[in-house]
């Protein structure tokens, strides 16, 4: 089963405390067992006969046998609870370093949604499952044989009970599990979905109200929200019957054994005391049976999550370090496309085809084409985000496919199309590629990128409180910040993936020139919408279709390349062209 299989490989670390748990468990179980033949003993030996001293001493041993279950039972569960939060843990931790290994395209086929979901609530299921598993799963099957066992060591002919109680409570636990297992795992894919819908209209809250969809996004919210109530009321109204059902099974029973040893007695074949401790030992065999079944309970949903725990920690990421990585002799940011050509799985083309050129070191190329021309698909293909479908990307004379994937990230400064900054502090945000920096440096990359001002005006300065995703700051500062975050790191390959769009023109022009004396030793490359952004570009390649049109410098554009002539035509007028 492979909810065992999973919880058996993380549980190898705590097999001590495990064990301490079930041998904790075995004597608690063999004590309850043992109670009710004590009291049996006082009722026939003690109560009947008039033997008070009797029952002082047997009545101070139930207590000190009481007092020491409680005792017991407190030590079991504390470590059983370390035990299920320990395995939470690793599970979250085994999960968060899977996914860091994913590539874009192992993320786009899983979404964000759910492996959230499969990150706390799987997780959280799990959990529960082994906190009440090492606990209650120990106990009911030593009761439930044990309380037999005693059964019939007290009376074989009232013990028939069992034959009929014991089959009846078993049909109605199949029936339940059988009917609640696929409402469990329809219910982690509606949870699944109610996140995703929450998420997309929490990040796009602007986008809701400006087309004025606040009312459709409520109803689509609703329409999720009601499938998932509707399914888990569908599992509640089961366990609403169920267990009213092993109720009355179990009450019946207790009268039955009533009905048939007040007979015994009378006929004086039984003892009281002896009717007593039987009718104990039914009725902790029941209570074997129901707390089989609140664990039961738990396994449809648990089964549920370990499946889509252990789909994602099975996925071979499609992007991964090589088995013999090798090193690059040299390290200047020297790039190379050769016949270059990607596609998306299952597109009906590619997005790249055949690309092929050398970006050098000293040298700022910059990549202009239209929407959907594959620009940011082409830098994606640097850091080996994606692999090319044929051809090759080549960093400093070595395929990135045979490079290890830390060790070619470590040579390049990216800043993405998006600006993303992380909670914490401006100094937290830049030293994010080199920890090591001084606040010399931070405050030099802040120059460069044209962010000094706005810092220096912050409260704390280096030391302003920076929200998740910088909410706190505007677009532009947050791209001049991720900006100086890939400056402080001084990379040998820097890629700017269309980050000055936020940037009015004179800070656009102050930024390149400051950029321009900063990585004169680097490879520059820049992705851009904008003619002026780029128009002074030692070399510029232009892409169309997934294919370069032309490379060359802006007047030579102008001169052989009818693509570039359309774009400056657009942006900056005929008169830019003539």
């Amino acid at each position: 089963m492979l909810i065992l299989r999973l919880l058996r490989s993380y549980m190898r670390p705590y097999a001590r405390a495990v064990t301490l748990v079930a041998v904790l468990l075995l004597v608690q179980s063999v004590a309850n067992l043992y109670l009710p033949n004590l009291n049996a003993n006082i009722i026939n030996n003690g109560v009947i006969k008039g033997d008070i001293n009797y029952i002082w001493r047997t009545g101070g041993i139930m207590l000190g046998i009481s007092v020491g279950l409680g005792v017991i039972s407190i030590v079991a569960v504390y470590w059983a609870s370390r035990v299920s939060m320990g395995v939470g843990r690793d599970l979250r931790g085994a999960l968060f370093e899977k996914v860091q290994l994913f590539s874009a395209r192992d993320m786009n086929r899983f979404g964000t949604a759910t492996l959230i979901t499969r990150n706390t609530n799987d997780v959280q299921q799990l959990q529960l499952f082994l906190q009440m598993a090492l606990t209650i799963l120990v106990i009911a099957p030593i009761m439930g044989i044990g309380g037999v066992i005693m059964a019939l060591y007290e009376d074989v002919s009232l013990s028939l009970v069992l034959v009929v109680v014991v089959p009846l409570m078993a049909v109605v636990v199949v029936v339940m599990l059988s009917l609640a297992v696929p409402l469990f795992q329809s219910m982690q894919v509606k949870i699944d979905r109610i996140n995703r819908v929450l998420r997309e209209q929490i990040t796009g809250i602007r986008v809701i109200r400006a087309f004025v969809r606040t009312r459709q996004e409520r109803q689509r919210f609703e329409m999720a929200n009601a499938d998932l109530t509707s399914t888990a009321l569908r599992v509640n109204r089961i366990f609403v019957f169920a267990m009213p059902a092993l109720m009355v099974i179990m009450n019946l029973s207790s009268v039955a054994v009533l009905w048939f040893g007040g007979h015994l007695i009378d006929s004086g074949a039984m003892p009281i005391g002896n009717l007593t401790a039987f009718l104990s030992y039914i009725l902790q065999i029941l209570l074997a049976v129901m707390m089989g079944v609140m664990v039961f309970i738990l396994v449809p949903r648990a089964v549920a999550s370990a499946a889509r725990i252990q789909e994602v920690l099975s996925t071979e990421p499609s992007i991964s370090d090589p088995a013999d990585p090798i090193l690059p002799r040299f390290s200047r940011g020297v790039v190379e496309f050769h016949d270059a050509t990607f596609g998306y799985p299952g597109g009906e083309r590619p997005v790249l085809r055949g690309v092929s050129f050398v970006l050098q070191p000293g040298q700022t190329t910059a990549i202009i084409g239209g929407t959907g021309a594959g620009k940011t698909t082409l830098l994606n293909l640097i850091p080996r985000f994606f692999d090319v479908t044929s051809g090759a990307v080549v960093v400093d004379g070595v395929d990135v496919r045979e490079q290890a994937l830390e060790a070619l990230w470590n040579r390049i400064g990216l800043v993405p199309q998006r600006a993303y900054l992380f909670d914490g502090t401006v100094a937290d945000n830049l030293r994010f590629g080199r920890e090591e920096a001084t606040e010399t440096e931070l405050w030099h990359a802040l120059e460069v990128a044209q962010a000094q001002d706005f810092v220096e005006s912050m409260p704390g300065r280096l030391d302003a409180a920076i929200d998740q995703g910088g909410s706190n700051v505007s677009g532009g500062q947050r791209q001049r910040l991720a900006i100086a975050r890939a400056i402080v790191k001084r990379p040998a390959v820097y890629l700017f993936d269309d980050c000055f769009s936020a940037l009015d023109a004179a800070t656009d022009n102050r930024l390149r020139g400051a950029l321009r004396a900063e990585t004169t030793a680097s490879t520059v490359v820049i992705v851009a919408q904008r003619v002026s952004t780029i128009m002074y570009a030692e070399r510029i390649i232009v892409l169309e279709d997934g294919q370069v049109v032309g490379i060359g410098r802006h007047d030579e554009l102008i001169a052989g390349c009818i693509q570039y002539r359309e774009i400056v035509a657009s942006q900056l007028g005929a008169e830019a062209v003539a």
